[in-house]
């Protein structure tokens, strides 16, 4: 159930916007910082594309530590309770040792390649498409892999956001 509305949310001062919006973006609100000043928005879908600004307006370093932001694929460690969630709906918390152990191969294997861990937008997925969407993805070229991850970056923010904002209730 999301937690708030179009019109309540552009009500908001920036600090509360940052507060519902800043974890969007995995551990970067300054995603939701940049965008609040393209109050006031008409959908979910306007607030979107204002946090996909924000991004594509960043600098490469600024994108790339939102990249080096998101956990590991798998791993079983201290994450956000978003990244927890998702990774669980793709049965991620539960792998069986050896695929385990290949997620924990891959996602070296694409860190050593790329500078930042494999992302892909997994909820609902199942570990055999992740795992082979991390076989794929390792050959790519280092701006063709970028771009994919930013990419995915966007579809996980927009998951996220469709969670916190009531997408039926627009603007008047």
């Amino acid at each position: 159930m999301p937690d708030t509305n179009i019109a309540e949310l552009n009500e908001l001062d920036r600090d509360r916007f940052v507060a519902v919006l800043g974890g969007v973006y995995e551990e970067s609100p300054w995603v939701a910082r940049g965008a609040y000043a393209d109050q006031p928005f008409e959908s979910v879908t306007d607030v979107a594309t204002a946090l996909e600004a924000v991004v594509r307006d960043a600098s490469h370093e600024r994108r790339l530590e939102l990249l080096r932001a998101h956990p590991d694929l798998g791993e079983q460690t201290e994450m956000t309770d978003a990244s927890a969630a998702e990774q669980s709906s793709a049965g991620l918390d539960q792998l069986r040792p050896e695929l385990y152990e290949e997620f924990q191969r891959l996602n070296d294997l694409y860190r050593d390649r790329f500078g930042f861990p494999f992302i892909m937008a997994v909820k609902n997925e199942s570990p055999e498409a992740i795992r082979a969407a991390m076989e794929q993805r390792v050959e790519q070229s280092e701006q063709e892999e970028f771009e994919t991850a930013l990419s995915e970056v966007h579809k996980i923010a927009r998951l996220r956001l469709d969670d916190i904002v009531d997408s039926s209730v627009t603007r008047d």
